[in-house]
């Protein structure tokens, strides 16, 4: 599987601010972290066993991370970098994710950290028509009253094949892969 990370900081790069409210189109955050029963009112979730477990795992007690957004999709418009793979179709996703806790949430470190080694372990996994991508990006932490800017990570992954089906398999493959790479960090930076 292919992984790489990058920063996007710039004025013009997405930002977030969280948590979020999208009223017109009747969608917002749910804390999943402390309600894992909120899991139900995410439809995507809802529609993919694979990414239900996923969110489930990085918003386990035991995790260092929460999901904010998520979103997934079917494509057969490839870019040219995605044509190595020589396969006709991907399954893509998205996934916001945040520390869980505070002090992180506002250090730039302690995302590079994470990233570094998230995608050091992931480069290290078998070799599968799959590929993912991490943003380091901004975040306007809204608490109370106040405004506290910090960061959080979009976490991109593709998984390839010769039709739908099989494009998704390739990607609840990776996913999988990405879920317990997480929880491997989880449990050796639970300080963080």
């Amino acid at each position: 599987m292919q992984a790489d990370f990058a920063v996007e900081l710039s004025r013009d790069d997405e930002t977030l601010d969280f948590p979020w409210e999208s009223p017109e189109e009747g969608l917002r955050y749910y804390d999943l972290k402390h309600d894992p029963n909120l899991l139900d009112q995410i439809g995507e979730a809802a529609q993919n066993a694979a990414l239900r477990d996923f969110l489930i795992t990085v918003n386990a007690p035991a995790s260092i991370l929460e999901s904010a957004k998520c979103d997934t999709w079917t494509s057969d418009e490839l870019d040219p970098e995605e044509e190595i793979f020589g396969l006709p179709w991907k399954f893509g996703s998205y996934v916001d994710l945040l520390f869980t806790k505070s002090i992180s949430r506002l250090s730039f470190e302690h995302h590079e950290g994470l990233l570094k080694k998230l995608t050091g372990l992931l480069q290290q996994v078998p070799d599968i028509p799959a590929s993912t991508e991490f943003f380091l990006r901004r975040c306007r932490y809204h608490e109370n009253e106040s405004i506290r800017v910090g960061f959080y990570v979009t976490f991109y992954l593709f998984g390839y094949g010769e039709d739908e089906a099989k494009a998704r398999r390739q990607w609840e493959i990776a996913l999988n892969l990405v879920g317990n790479a997480l929880t491997q960090l989880s449990s050796q930076h639970s300080a963080l």
